[in-house]
């Protein structure tokens, strides 16, 4: 069973606290909206925090507003109020692809700059996106997870949050055209993708589902914190054979892994998620000075994170791309239990 860390040391690439930049009092008076796809969603309370932490240590104000579901409704009604206070910018995590747009046109109409991060709404929605990490690295890191876990054959499944979630679907569609076309995966056979709306009950019960509708069924692959945290009690407790992998926080995953019968996650991925929050506040600051507009090429200094240049996304619009996925396992879960 794989056993590699992907990407640089962890140690070298969690963020660990918010150390002032040396362009301390850069945003002195800007104010940051970040807008959240839901609340109690762990993994965007983490990276929140050290965006705050780093807006404002360089002089910013944040306000951090969730809408009341994980709807792109709820989060049309935020963006209708916050449009209306005017702050300098507007950070999202977005909750559909193309709903979003007329409104986040609306905001940039009347001077708001618009980022996003963690999930992009679409190219004419946004300025620039700031990406945890590469769609492609992410897709394959997952796909090579399934078949190892699987043996190479048999059927898997997709426990996804929402049906609109734009970072799930990236990252399903490569994982889809990697199956496809490439031979190794040939004997895998997916069923039909399961939703759990990012609610840990549903997740549960779509988990559930999966199970009593697949009785061959061998690997679950959960693209969100939500959902992998569901799926690993309920396969857990119920002494399943079916094996789990996905995106997870290593806090919440840490006695669901191990590569024995009695766990059932070997092993699964995220990123530097401190990381994430502070280069989002640091790309958005950017954006409001003017030090950049968000177009192919353009450079930058995000403060002691070093320098990024904006590159052009799976969409067609801009990102910024924070690093490549980390694998947690039973050999580093218990350390990284303890960050995050």
């Amino acid at each position: 069973m794989k056993k590699t860390l992907i990407g640089a040391a962890v140690a070298g690439l969690m963020v660990l606290g918010t150390a002032a930049s040396a362009f301390a009092g850069s945003a002195d008076g800007m104010k940051i909206a970040l807008v959240g796809k839901s609340a109690g969603n762990a993994f965007f309370e983490i990276a929140a925090d050290a965006f705050v932490a780093a807006a404002e240590a360089e002089g910013a104000t944040v306000d951090v507003v969730y809408p009341e579901a994980a709807t792109a409704d709820a989060q049309i009604k935020v963006l209708d109020n916050l449009i209306s206070q005017a702050p300098d910018a507007i950070c999202i995590s977005a909750n559909d692809v193309n709903a979003l747009q007329a409104k986040l046109e609306e905001a940039m109409d009347a001077d708001i700059k618009v980022s996003s991060f963690d999930s992009a709404p679409n190219p004419d929605s946004r300025q620039v996106f700031i990406n945890q990490a590469g769609t492609k690295a992410v897709g394959q890191a997952l796909m090579d997870a399934v078949c190892d876990l699987a043996g190479g054959e048999g059927q898997w499944a997709i426990l996804s949050a929402t049906s609109q979630a734009a970072n799930q679907n990236a990252w399903i569609a490569v994982m889809e055209d990697l199956a496809a076309s490439d031979e190794k995966y040939a004997n895998l056979e997916e069923v039909p993708i399961a939703y759990g709306d990012d609610e840990p009950q549903k997740s549960t019960d779509q988990t559930q589902a999966l199970l009593d509708n697949y009785p061959d069924l061998k690997v679950i692959c959960a693209p969100t914190t939500v959902g992998i945290a569901a799926a690993a009690k309920l396969l857990q407790d119920s002494g399943s054979a079916v094996k789990l992998t996905g995106l997870g926080l290593p806090s919440e995953m840490k006695e669901y892994t191990g590569a024995d019968d009695a766990h059932s996650c070997p092993y699964f991925f995220l990123w530097d998620m401190q990381g994430l929050g502070k280069l989002s506040a640091l790309t958005t600051i950017a954006l409001v000075n003017g030090d950049i507009t968000g177009a192919l090429d353009e450079t930058f200094t995000a403060g002691d994170l070093g320098e990024y240049t904006i590159t052009e996304a799976d969409d067609g619009g801009t990102e910024v791309v924070l690093g490549l996925p980390l694998e947690f396992n039973e050999e580093n879960i218990e350390e990284m239990a303890k960050l995050y």
